[in-house]
C-alpha cells in the first residue's frame, strides 16, 4: 500500500476515486468566493487514471 496515495485520494462505495480540488494552498486572494468554495470539494478522478490509482492502493 502505497501511503502517499492514501493520503490524498478516497474510494467511495461504489469504486470511484476522488481527490481534492487543485489550487487551494496559494493565491486565494485573487480568486472569487465562489471559486474558492469550489476547491474545498473532492473531484472524481478519470477512469483510466482511477484504475491505476486503485491498482497501487489495492495491496
Amino acid at each position: 500500500m502505497k501511503k502517499s496515495f492514501k493520503k490524498r485520494f478516497k474510494i467511495t462505495k461504489t469504486g470511484k476515486v476522488l481527490r481534492r480540488a487543485t489550487g487551494q494552498d496559494h493565491f486565494r486572494a485573487k480568486k472569487s468566493g465562489k471559486k474558492r468554495r469550489e476547491t474545498r470539494k473532492w473531484v472524481e478522478v478519470p477512469k483510466p487514471l482511477a484504475k491505476k490509482i486503485k491498482k497501487l492502493l489495492s495491496y
